[in-house]
């Protein structure tokens, strides 16, 4: 142990060594006095002696009882300032600092997020040779912003970066500093730094990771009077002072922080150079990525080899993240210990995928009209999402309850899309309304099953009109951004909500049309699915595909 860690334990510890002093020399001069005494007691009269003989029992079960309540006092006030230091407990942070090597994750468990990594390398080669940096005058990163969707690795690359630097790294959640009492936050915050400058000294350098720092990052606002605005607002000050503040000396700490939120929901402050210097965008896996996730994970339990397709497993997971591609393998291992199998194959991986995504089966009893009108309901989607969106698949038809629905259509894209333009908006506006022409062709009138479907057909539309421009009218702007930010009264006239209002109508009705006319010409279609539907209740990809094979549809 050299010199540095000794100065460090005693800066740290000092009260403690303190009273271990203070204990040690009493329970000698205890110990010397129980000698004095016994020793006098050795040299006293006999007569003396039988006495104290006669009252030691009554001594020692009063001294016992002082001992015991002694020893409680004693506990309770060790426990109270080692702890609660004195009373302060709730600003203090009790996580421990792991140490990086100890993480046991490392840049090849890391799968995919290829610039992710290489903006990663850079810092963790700036942590670990400052001095390059400093020969010409620079200073080290203070924050690191890890930005996108959520299960998509953003904690796991900050584990790899404190991993491959191998200092400190203490893991924290936005929430954890934000309390009922003004200044909490606060005081943790200053705890939480105070402990990273100590473990920088020793260790050369510290990384604090905030998961979801949206929760104490978020833009600050006035208070509307019962404190919680105030407290966020005070924790997120002094957030900002220890990042880059007034501080004595620059020491190695490296912040990174986490969130699923726009960087717009995050205060300016917090963004600017000098706080979160880089900012780093963990997206959903491509491709080829998800094809070697899919590898990684299975890799890690028995499984039939010649079985596994990992290149079909990639393309038909589009949109899923890491974490949904570990959620799969690790339900199909259950699955598989259920069927009582030693390995899992294909069939279980998409059981498990459709478990997922679908969700389970619910034994509810339906009457032959409502398996009817489930049946129609599913076959409307299910032809116009063939017919007439080629990018997705129509990969299962079922009229089993699941979650909360009485029956299902599952239409996975076949690629990534990452830009929709507007054909492709009314498709989705026609396939949501597929079901509701269908069982008003087939019954004359529909049923409340078409109320999800509405939702996201007058969602899309709404948005076209509203927001992107793609209304009738002509209208240009995004007006929605001004209802959200309450200046709907002023800036948005009465006629010009009326006529956005008029284009959405008009973009349903007119998908409405396109699809009453699609399913009508294609009736004897729509009436085969329906029966397949029925009797069999469910309809596998193959099975769907003979279908509209039968009546030489191909889906283009």
């Amino acid at each position: 142990m050299n010199w540095k860690m000794i100065k460090f334990y005693l800066k740290l510890y000092w009260l403690r060594i303190i009273l271990l002093i203070i204990a040690t020399i009493i329970f000698i001069i205890f110990n010397i006095v129980i000698i004095n005494g016994l020793k006098a007691w050795k040299e006293s009269e006999s007569y003396l002696r039988q006495s104290q003989l006669a009252v030691a029992p009554l001594n020692m079960f009063m001294w016992g009882v002082m001992g015991i309540i002694q020893g409680m006092v004693y506990v309770f006030m060790m426990y109270w300032m080692f702890y609660k230091k004195g009373g302060r407990g709730f600003t203090q942070i009790t996580k421990k600092a792991v140490k990086g090597k100890e993480l046991l994750i490392t840049w090849n468990d890391v799968i995919g997020m290829d610039e992710a990594k290489q903006e990663s390398l850079e810092v963790v080669k700036l942590i670990k040779d400052r001095a390059e940096l400093q020969r010409i005058g620079g200073r080290i990163l203070r924050g690191i912003l890890m930005l996108g969707p959520p299960g998509c690795g953003k904690t796991y690359l900050a584990k790899a970066i404190a991993t491959e630097a191998d200092i400190p790294f203490i893991p924290m959640s936005g929430s954890e500093f934000v309390e009922m009492f003004v200044g909490v936050g606060a005081g943790r915050i200053r705890s939480l730094f105070k402990k990273a400058r100590q473990l920088a000294e020793l260790k050369g350098g510290c990384i604090i990771f905030v998961d979801e720092i949206d929760a104490v990052g978020m833009q600050r606002a006035t208070d509307s009077g019962f404190g919680g605005q105030t407290e966020t607002n005070t924790t997120l000050n002094q957030l900002l002072v220890e990042m880059d503040g007034l501080k004595e000396k620059d020491i190695n700490i490296v912040i990174i922080g986490a969130t699923n939120m726009d960087e717009n929901f995050l205060d300016p402050a917090l963004l600017r150079p000098g706080r979160f210097d880089r900012k780093i965008y963990v997206d959903l896996p491509g491709l080829e990525d998800r094809e070697k996730l899919f590898a990684y994970y299975i890799k890690k339990i028995k499984y039939n080899e010649k079985d596994i397709k990992f290149d079909w497993l990639a393309k038909i997971a589009v949109g899923y993240s890491p974490a949904d591609i570990a959620n799969i393998i690790r339900e199909a291992t259950l699955i598989a210990v259920r069927h009582k199998k030693d390995a899992i194959t294909m069939k279980e991986v998409e059981e498990a995928r459709e478990r997922i995504e679908l969700g389970i089966k619910r034994k509810v009893k339906m009457s032959e009209q409502e398996k009817w009108q489930t049946a129609y309901h599913e076959a409307g989607h299910a032809i116009v999402t063939y017919l007439l969106a080629p990018s997705k698949d129509v990969f299962k038809a079922s009229i089993i309850p699941r979650k909360e629905t009485m029956g299902v259509v599952w239409t996975p894209e076949k690629e990534e899309v990452f830009i929709k333009d507007q054909k492709a908006l009314l498709n989705n506006i026609k396939i949501s309304l597929g079901s509701y022409a269908a069982e008003k062709i087939k019954f004359g009138c529909t049923t409340v099953g078409v109320d999800m479907d509405f939702q996201n057909a007058l969602g899309i539309a709404h948005n076209m009109a509203w927001r992107w421009g793609m209304g009738k009218s002509g209208l240009i702007g995004n007006f929605h951004a001004l209802i959200r930010r309450g200046f709907q009264q002023p800036l948005i006239a009465e006629e010009t909500k009326a006529r956005l209002d008029q284009d959405i109508q008009e973009i349903l009705q007119g998908c409405l049309k396109e699809v009453e006319e699609l399913l009508t010409k294609e009736s004897a279609l729509l009436t085969k699915f329906a029966q397949e539907l029925f009797k069999k209740e469910e309809l596998n990809y193959d099975e769907i595909e003979a279908i509209f094979k039968e009546f030489n549809k191909s889906h283009k």
